[in-house]
């Protein structure tokens, strides 16, 4: 199963790791990365730009409204996330528990990524999705 590590942190840890040196930051989270590499569980890994260089994009008018960033409050935004193929919710969570990004001021959101198989395998846009993926190597 596949489940997503959503890395979220709040003024206070965002501002904690401004004070840590970037490379020893680098090393941290690589070694991290590395143990989940050998373990054979991590999918996909990355960072997010600051949010204020982002942009919304709000459906509740007509046309939709592009609002520039930063927005939101900082408990809804993340900075990134790791995408993990591991037997169980269990193991995912054992895996955030060993996070280097942890202790006060940050939260790591778990969620399991739907598949393709979940849905009804009969329909066109199934289908044609299901083609796409195979023709890119990611089925």
């Amino acid at each position: 199963m596949k489940y997503m590590l959503i890395m979220r942190a709040t003024d206070e840890g965002f501002a904690q790791m401004g004070d840590v040196d970037f490379d020893e930051m680098l090393a941290t989270i690589g070694r991290f990365n590395q143990e989940m590499i050998e373990a054979g569980v991590l999918l996909a890994a990355e960072g997010l730009d600051d949010a204020a260089e982002g942009v919304v994009v709000d459906y509740s008018a007509e046309p939709p409204v592009v609002t520039d960033g930063p927005y939101g409050e900082t408990k809804e935004l993340f900075g990134g996330f790791y995408i993990l193929n591991v037997a169980s919710k269990e193991e995912a969570i054992e895996w955030a528990k060993r996070s280097p990004m942890a202790g006060p001021g940050f939260k790591t959101e778990i969620r399991r990524v739907t598949t393709i198989d979940e849905f009804p395998q009969d329909n066109e846009w199934i289908k044609k999705e299901r083609t796409w993926r195979e023709a890119t190597g990611q089925l």
